[in-house]
């Protein structure tokens, strides 16, 4: 007999790609399971104004989870990093994490130039407070532009120039819609520290769902797992939220250690709070990171950056 799966997640392209891996992946480990996709449109997905003005994060996740909650689903799949961090999943929900993808963020300039070659003035298109504390603070000479959208709507921006000159965006999400030759500079972690949840799919379904949670436990990845675990840990101590300047990223070398960096920042970035630990038990590293940041005043700087 075979097995029915609903998978529910935004109906953007980029969503609608990630769906399509996904089912692809669940058809070829388990032929007798027939994945469907249930598209939803979220209020982030409507909305053009500030996220902040909407429930933040939770604009683009939170009618996708509650598909699952409603049995309309029975799994979502969330791009991680637009999971809410000062809030928890809802009970009787659990993540599992595919392997992840590239971290990092990219430049796509209309003219194929990079970051540091960019003249005073250019127009660059972002509304990410991790992407604009750090440019704000490394390139000075840049303008700043606020933009929303897709992906593949923010890349149109860019090719017109009437807004933007260039747009910053996660090498990941080019990649899912194929389109990652456009970007003209692939920007390292020191030139832009990435979201913590870049890269990383989530798939949510319920603790109590045995049969979903084994067609999706084949497809998940350890050490992806880990790094997600420690970065979620860090996000929710720190009760990160859609205005918050944090950017993170964790790693796991040959034996196993846990390495988290992390770093907030005030909104103009000319404050800068670092830390960067290593262990073996995810949640450990990811309060010991948080605990980290918080004695040097990050309570303090986040506060700061929720009344702008």
């Amino acid at each position: 007999m075979t097995q029915r799966i609903r998978i529910a997640s935004r109906a953007s392209v980029m969503a609608t790609a990630q769906v399509t891996q996904l089912m692809k992946e669940i058809t070829r480990r388990r032929p007798d399971v027939t994945p469907e996709f249930v598209p939803i449109t979220t209020t982030g997905d409507r909305w053009t104004g500030p996220l902040a003005d909407v429930g933040g994060k939770g604009a683009f996740t939170s009618a996708v989870t509650q598909a699952v909650l409603d049995g309309r689903a029975d799994l979502a799949l969330h791009c991680s990093k637009d999971m809410p961090g000062d809030e928890p999943e809802p009970d009787g929900t659990v993540c599992l994490y595919p392997p992840r993808d590239n971290a990092h963020d990219v430049l796509v300039h209309r003219g194929g130039k990079r970051l540091d070659d960019l003249p005073a003035g250019t127009r660059v298109g972002t509304s990410a407070p991790r992407r604009i504390a750090q440019l704000t603070a490394s390139h000075p000479h840049l303008k700043l532009i606020p933009v929303r959208g897709n992906a593949d709507t923010r890349l149109e921006l860019a090719r017109a120039g009437d807004i933007v000159d260039a747009v910053v965006l996660a090498r990941a999400g080019l990649r899912r819609i194929g389109r990652d030759t456009e970007a003209t500079d692939i920007l390292t972690t020191q030139q832009m520290m990435p979201a913590l949840g870049a890269g990383q799919l989530a798939m949510q379904a319920l603790e109590s769902d045995q049969i979903t949670l084994t067609i999706l436990n084949p497809l998940t990845d350890t050490a992806a797992t880990q790094a997600a675990v420690a970065e979620r840990t860090l996000l929710r101590a720190l009760a990160g939220h859609c205005h918050a300047p944090i950017a993170g990223h964790a790693t796991i070398n040959a034996a196993g250690e846990i390495r988290l960096a992390a770093r907030v920042y005030t909104p103009d970035g000319s404050v800068v709070l670092d830390s960067d630990l290593s262990g073996h038990v995810p949640e450990d590293v990811g309060t010991a990171v948080a605990e980290d940041l918080i004695r040097h005043g990050a309570t303090q700087v986040l506060a700061a950056s929720r009344r702008i």
